[in-house]
């Protein structure tokens, strides 16, 4: 546990899979002498007050936010602007508002304008998450060896960006200060366009008239498997970020789509020579993410795999 909270309040607009997170690890850690919460939905609030991990459960936003430290909206991108709008007038002076969306550049746009002299605004991205949502799908060891992206704008004040970055820290993160624009096409490839291929490549086998879904499901390899994992995330926050990303996004699958062509000639052509060179070269990228620790080189991804039973 850490010695000291680095904020007396923080409070967190919204409780799924992050903000549930957050408070399970700030609290472990003893980064705030108080966590408050709130959420959109009556059912959300009753239940994180049954799960105990955080000291008050209020029921608006505007509740939430005053006399706040620190805090972090943690919705959908969409709806980052409208409560930015609605808690301007509660912060109060010296507060660090941040949030917790994987597209910074709109965020920047959509609420900056809404908060006022004093209050210090650091844009946030945990690129962490599971394909799980809600109250109860959060963890406290979510964030450890994972990458916490700063966007703050032009002019920000430098100590603000400081304690974030050592909350975020604290949480386990390894945090890296990007400009929003930089860090929206650097996730455009990373992470959109791999999300909007999983969704398609999952919509696309549902379609298929000559295969039914129990054999999409039963016969499901390794590869469609993890698509389908990817596919599983919240429809909300996605269709928010590839409405709110368009730009970064369309110039990434553009570039996929030139590759795509590529590959599409190799196999018409049997030209086997172009498949293995670009397989190799893309091998030694996942070989490079492994070696960076940000994944397991456990076989199948470290899935625990049943005992194979002797025969009687």
């Amino acid at each position: 546990m850490s010695t000291a909270p680095i904020f007396r309040r923080v409070a967190l607009i919204g409780f799924g899979l992050i903000g549930g997170s957050i408070a399970r690890a700030a609290r472990a850690e003893g980064l705030a002498s108080e966590i408050v919460t709130t959420a959109r939905s009556e059912k959300t609030r009753a239940r994180v007050a049954e799960l105990g991990i955080v000291d008050r459960v209020l029921e608006s936003n505007a509740e939430a936010v005053q006399d706040a430290d620190l805090v972090i909206l943690c919705i959908p991108v969409g709806a980052c602007g409208p409560v930015a709008q609605e808690i301007a007038p509660f912060l109060k002076a010296g507060a660090i508002v941040s949030d917790v969306g994987s597209v910074k550049g709109a965020i920047v746009r959509e609420m900056a304008p809404h908060l006022p002299q004093g209050v210090h605004f650091v844009p946030a991205h945990p690129v962490a998450g599971t394909e799980h949502s809600g109250p109860d799908s959060g963890f406290a060891e979510l964030f450890i060896n994972r990458w916490c992206i700063l966007t703050p704008p032009d002019g920000t004040d430098p100590a603000a960006v400081e304690a974030l970055r050592a909350f975020w820290a604290a949480l386990g993160a390894r945090v890296e200060i990007m400009t929003p624009d930089h860090h929206d096409l650097v996730l455009a490839i990373t992470s959109h366009l791999p999300h909007l291929i999983a969704y398609t490549i999952v919509g696309t086998a549902d379609e298929l008239a000559q295969v039914t879904s129990s054999e999409v499901i039963k016969f499901s390899a390794g590869g469609f498997r993890d698509f389908t994992r990817i596919a599983a995330s919240d429809p909300t926050m996605w269709r928010d970020v590839f409405l709110n990303n368009k730009e970064a996004v369309l110039e990434m699958l553009g570039t996929f789509n030139e590759d795509l062509s590529k590959l599409t000639r190799a196999i018409r052509r049997n030209d086997g020579e172009a498949l293995f060179e670009h397989f190799t070269r893309t091998r030694a990228i996942r070989r490079g993410i492994v070696e960076i620790g940000q994944d397991s080189a456990a076989p199948d991804f470290g899935r625990p795999h049943p005992p194979l039973k002797k025969a009687e």
